[in-house]
């Protein structure tokens, strides 16, 4: 049970519940050290993946793809979002009882601000307390960036990411400003419950780290779906009209607008420094707002640490979860894991099917001085993968980019059915030095969709061998 004190003492205070603070706070009191962790909403104990990331988002993609053209959209969609509430609501419970819970850790909510190096203040519902500790973790994440464009930011038709999927009202017609991942998803998302998407992109492509081949499939795949992609798009303002938004925007030369019901700014996310008093504890910022922090994810102060997105590293949870790893060798193993050890960091992006990358493109392996080759083919052109069909998603393509000298995997792109879980297979083999050939020989369950590497690396499309 939650206890309020005037002033309290700990060996480790975490502020944020996210991800990696979770993870540290709960291994340190369990060794029997006093832990304090502070969340200033009682609606994200565990941090923003179970509430308001990625476990609510892709439960929506899964909940989108079973509603049949017959399934009134509005009750479909309303159902989904009661049924993904309900999830959250039971891992948000399951995180604060299972971190309340221990011996000698306490959860206070309110908002913490630092009055010195080593003490925060937290205004509770009971009151303000003060937490000393001995050593502190920033672990408050980040928050949806709103750009800075004339009425986007006071129209009442405005949504982030957190807002929508909270809203039983399914949007008949969404804008979204921003092509990234985030917007792609949601993209995805709402046009299969039924939503008229416009995504706004300012560059001349979507996903354009990717390869050209790639990258065409998976736009395909999105257009074919029924979503407009407006590329080389200027958003210049949304205007609040009668029961709708105007968003107005340069393309081609030409001034244009489009009416819609709810506009999704989905230009990325930022640390959430602001407000925490961190110059009274004597921690620096990196321009872009992030807690400054060195290999060791230690700040200007040694004894301060920050994890997951508010360090300004890659924003995804599994990241955070290895930050506390490295934290957790500080205060209690040897002190030598780093940010630098990392190597093959897989990525996903949740479209359907999911688009998953490991290491370099074909593009970034050439422009780096290798001589590759490249093995690659259709999903729908996999023998050795009756698994897509199975299931009846036969989309996508899966390429792998191979040291034409070493047999070395240098990265791949697979674009497929499990795809989320097809690239951890092939970062684990680019780990420890398994070849692209004996990745390629291993014998794979059937029916599965790891058997397709079988084929798919076995087909080589372009080699620099001559």
């Amino acid at each position: 049970m939650e206890t309020v004190e005037n002033s309290l003492q700990a060996d480790l205070l975490v502020v944020g519940f996210g991800k990696g603070g979770k993870i540290t706070a709960g291994t340190m009191a369990r060794l029997g050290k006093r832990v304090i962790v502070v969340e200033q909403s009682p609606e994200m104990y565990g941090g923003t993946c179970p509430n308001v990331g990625c476990v609510p988002t892709k439960a929506l993609v899964h909940r989108s793809r079973n509603r049949r053209p017959s399934d009134p959209p509005q009750e479909w969609y309303e159902r989904a979002v009661g049924e993904v509430h309900a999830i959250t609501s039971l891992f948000r419970k399951g995180n604060f009882d299972g971190m309340d819970g221990l011996e000698t850790a306490s959860v206070l909510t309110g908002h913490a601000v630092f009055t010195g190096p080593d003490t925060v203040l937290v205004d509770t519902a009971d009151g303000p307390v003060t937490v000393r500790a001995e050593h502190i973790l920033i672990n408050t994440g980040s928050t949806p960036v709103i750009p800075d464009l004339p009425g986007l930011r006071t129209s009442k038709y405005l949504v982030t990411s957190t807002d929508l999927i909270h809203r039983p009202e399914l949007p008949k017609r969404l804008a979204i400003v921003g092509g990234g991942y985030l917007g792609i998803e949601f993209a995805a998302i709402y046009r299969q419950f039924g939503s008229e998407v416009t995504l706004f992109e300012s560059t001349a492509r979507i996903l354009d780290h990717l390869d050209d081949d790639v990258q065409a499939v998976a736009e395909k795949i999105l257009v074919d779906e029924g979503i407009e992609i407006v590329t080389g798009a200027n958003v210049t303002g949304v205007e609040d009209g009668d029961g709708e938004a105007i968003v107005q925007y340069m393309h081609d030369g030409h001034e244009c607008t489009l009416a819609v019901d709810a506009v999704l700014a989905a230009a990325g996310r930022k640390p959430a420094t602001e407000g925490l008093g961190l110059a009274a504890a004597g921690v620096r910022v990196t321009a872009r707002g992030a807690v400054e922090v060195d290999d060791h994810l230690r700040t200007s102060q040694p004894h301060i640490f920050a994890l997951g997105d508010v360090n300004g590293g890659p924003q995804f949870t599994y990241v955070s979860l290895d930050d506390s790893r490295i934290v957790l060798d500080q205060l209690r193993g040897e002190g030598k894991r780093t940010t630098t050890d990392r190597v093959a960091v897989p990525r996903t992006l949740f479209m359907t099917p999911p688009l998953a990358m490991v290491g370099l493109t074909e593009r970034e392996a050439r422009e780096a001085g290798h001589r590759i080759k490249v093995s690659s083919q259709p999903v729908a052109e996999i023998i050795a993968m009756p698994r897509a069909y199975v299931v009846d998603e036969t989309r996508g393509v899966m390429k792998f980019v191979i040291d034409l000298d070493t047999d070395e995997i240098l990265g791949a792109s697979l674009l497929s059915v499990d795809a989320q879980e097809l690239i951890n297979t092939v970062a684990q083999a680019m780990r420890h030095g398994i070849t692209a050939s004996q990745l390629g020989e291993a014998i794979y369950t059937h029916p599965s969709s790891a058997e397709a590497f079988n084929d798919v690396i076995a087909t080589v499309v372009r080699s620099d061998e001559k």
